[in-house]
């Protein structure tokens, strides 16, 4: 049934938990694994334009960085693994990355900023709402 399991990733801390789940479920269904980070180019819509190069260079060096910890981490379950970065809206590179690779479950975080009154991060929740595939959702205390 999962034979290609997305994970996307923005490397922050939460993001572990979340990958354990992702490898743990390709592990028991020998599924491959593909790990995606997004640079959200709304962030360069404040920016100066002289600015704009330098900080999606850094960003996508932090994504970069977050796509082959996590990459690493499923390699060394013996998974089939891909990775990619890509920028602009993050739920919608999500979702067509999904459909443009015949994913067959999402695995991602909720946000935990304020988990209460947030239940589900908006990425995550847009995510959920147009996915053409299942999504599983790992809250900040899972």
């Amino acid at each position: 049934m999962y034979e290609t399991i997305l994970f996307p990733t923005d490397g922050s801390d939460r993001a572990e938990t979340v990958a354990a789940h992702a490898i743990d479920i390709a592990t028991t269904r020998d599924a491959a694994v593909h790990v995606l980070s997004v640079v959200d180019d709304r962030a360069f819509l404040v920016l100066d334009d002289d600015r704009v190069a330098d900080v999606r260079s850094d960003l996508e060096a932090s994504a970069r960085e977050a796509t082959d910890a996590a990459a690493t981490r499923a390699a060394e379950h013996d998974l089939d693994v891909e990775t990619a970065v890509e920028t602009g809206n993050p739920a919608e590179c999500i979702v067509e990355y999904a459909d443009e690779h015949g994913i067959d479950l999402i695995v991602m975080g909720t946000s935990g900023d304020d988990y209460e009154n947030n239940v589900v991060g908006s990425v995550s929740q847009r995510v959920v709402r147009t996915a053409p595939v299942p999504v599983l959702t790992v809250g900040p205390d899972a």
